[in-house]
Parts: C-alpha cells; sequence; structure tokens
C-alpha cells in the first residue's frame, strides 16, 4: 500500500462524509421530486446550508484525485468507506439526537467487512488506462446497473427507495472515480492536452448526474440507508471496474477466501439492515415531506 495515497483517501473520506451529513439535512426540508428532476437540484442551489456542505465535497474530490494519482482504485476507493463511521454521527449531531443502534450497527457491518476484505485481497495497480473497449464495457455494465435500481426505485418508498437511489448513485461515483483517474494521470503528462480530451467531458457529465441522483436519495428515508449503498457500492464498482479495465490484481485465491467470503457477508448485512429500518424520510420522529404524483 502507498502511505501517501490512504493518508489522501482517509482525508478525502472525512471531507464526504462532511459533505453528506450537510447536504442530506438541506435535501430532506424540500418537498419530493421524481428521480433526475432538476427543479430539486435549482431549489437546493438557493439553500445556503447545502451550498455550503460543497466545500468538503469538493475538497474531498480533489483529495480523491490526489490519492488515485498515487495507488490504484482497488485501494483507494474502499477506503472511502471509513468516511461512513463520520456521517452517521454527524447527522445525528445535527438532529440533536442519538445514533440510531440499526445504523450504528449497519454502517459498522459494512465498515468492518469492507476493511477486511482490502486487507486480505492486497489490491495492487495495473494499467494507467483502460482500452477503447474496456471503456465502452463499464459504460454499458454500469448504464445497465442504473436503469434497474432507477426502475425499482420507482414503486418503493421510505428506505428501500434511499437505497435503490443510493445503489445507482453510487454506480455514478464508481465511474466518476475511474475517469478522474484517467484524467489525472494525462493531466500531470501534459495539462494542455488533459483539458481538451473527452475524460473531462465525460466526468463533468458524470459528476452532474451523480450529484442530482444523490440529492434524491437523501430525500428517502435516514441517512444511514443512502449513504451506506452509496459508500458501499462505489468502492465495490471501483474495484470491480479496477481489476477488468485497468487490469489491477487482488488476491482472492487460496485461504484468504476464509477470510474475504465473511466480509463479503457482513457488507451485504450492513447493507440490508440500513434499507430495512422502518421511518420517515427524515429519521426519527420526522414525517415525510409530500411525494410526487407518479
Amino acid at each position: 500500500m502507498t502511505p501517501l495515497a490512504v493518508l489522501l483517501a482517509l482525508c478525502a473520506a472525512a471531507c464526504f462524509a462532511t459533505g453528506a451529513a450537510l447536504q442530506q439535512r438541506a435535501a430532506r426540508r424540500e418537498p419530493a421530486h421524481h428521480t433526475f428532476d432538476p427543479r430539486l437540484f435549482m431549489r437546493l442551489l438557493r439553500r445556503r446550508s447545502w451550498l455550503f456542505g460543497k466545500i468538503p465535497d469538493i475538497t474531498g474530490t480533489l483529495l480523491q484525485a490526489l490519492a488515485l494519482r498515487y495507488g490504484p482504485l482497488t485501494l483507494v476507493q474502499p477506503l472511502l468507506i471509513s468516511g461512513m463511521f463520520l456521517a452517521i454521527p454527524l447527522e445525528a449531531a445535527l438532529d440533536r439526537r442519538r445514533p440510531h443502534p440499526r445504523d450504528v450497527i449497519a454502517v459498522t457491518s459494512c465498515v468492518v467487512g469492507l476493511g477486511a476484505f482490502l486487507v486480505v485481497a492486497r489490491p495492487r495497480p495495473g494499467v494507467p488506462e483502460p482500452t477503447l473497449m474496456a471503456w465502452l464495457g463499464v459504460g454499458l455494465g454500469s448504464g445497465l446497473v442504473v436503469v434497474v435500481c432507477l426502475a425499482l426505485a420507482h414503486r418503493a418508498t421510505s428506505a428501500l427507495r434511499g437505497t435503490l437511489l443510493g445503489v445507482a448513485t453510487g454506480i455514478f461515483y464508481a465511474g466518476v472515480a475511474v475517469l478522474l483517474k484517467a484524467f489525472t494521470g494525462r493531466f500531470f503528462a501534459d495539462p494542455l492536452d488533459a483539458l481538451t480530451d473527452w475524460h473531462l467531458y465525460a466526468l463533468a457529465l458524470a459528476g452532474l448526474g451523480g450529484v442530482m441522483l444523490n440529492q434524491n436519495a437523501f430525500q428517502n428515508g435516514p441517512l444511514a440507508a443512502p449513504l451506506t449503498a452509496i459508500t458501499l457500492v462505489d468502492p465495490i464498482a471501483s474495484v470491480v471496474i479496477g481489476v477488468t479495465a485497468f487490469h489491477e490484481t487482488l488476491s482472492i485465491t487460496g485461504l484468504r477466501l476464509l477470510v474475504e467470503v465473511p466480509a463479503i457477508l457482513a457488507m451485504v448485512f450492513g447493507i440490508w439492515l440500513a434499507s430495512t429500518r422502518p421511518g420517515g424520510r427524515g429519521g426519527d420522529g420526522e414525517k415525510p415531506g409530500p411525494r410526487p404524483e407518479e
């Protein structure tokens, strides 16, 4: 593991957690909107609290880009899950309440599971950038998962809807990480050429789509439901893309599977626990806002 990449990734995780808690608090105060409804995004742009939450988000993105410069996707992206430890108590503190025990268990299960998998799998770097066919495969595979999640979320409610939208958002953010890694490498090699490359514009579109979908996810259920899904799916999808497209390597054979399989099951249990917690859109004791007509 690259110590600098680990440090940068952990700092980015703390920034993302702070931004998530602040943005979720602002988003859940707005009336519920359809997925990808631009009115929600436009309303949030007028909220100072939401804009303030973008400051740690932008800082986290810059730190993430630097971390990806010095470490592989299979290392940096999973480390971002550590931010979940901070986001859940931050949400509770902003609401002036204690963290829900179910949320704490769900987050802990996911963090411990992914952490154990990361340590045992020992991620190692691969090629600087995927081939064109690999990019097409990433785009088609990611797009299919997002479409399925959005279709299921259309009929779901509360925490389950937040989880499904969180999964789709996590896929978007994994795409952002992949494009960010490729763009950062090109930028350090030739800044002027990187500014005219397609990676930058694809990165901007993926980032905008992820931010818009993220706000819809934050409107549904307590923070733990969408945040667990986003923070878990993002690194998992990034690991899959890192291994298949960037040819990064993981050790997943022999006795290591005795740790890796339970670690994966712990992550699955955590996301199920977060997505099935009863409660309204705003968490304990807060009534959900009006939903738009379907």
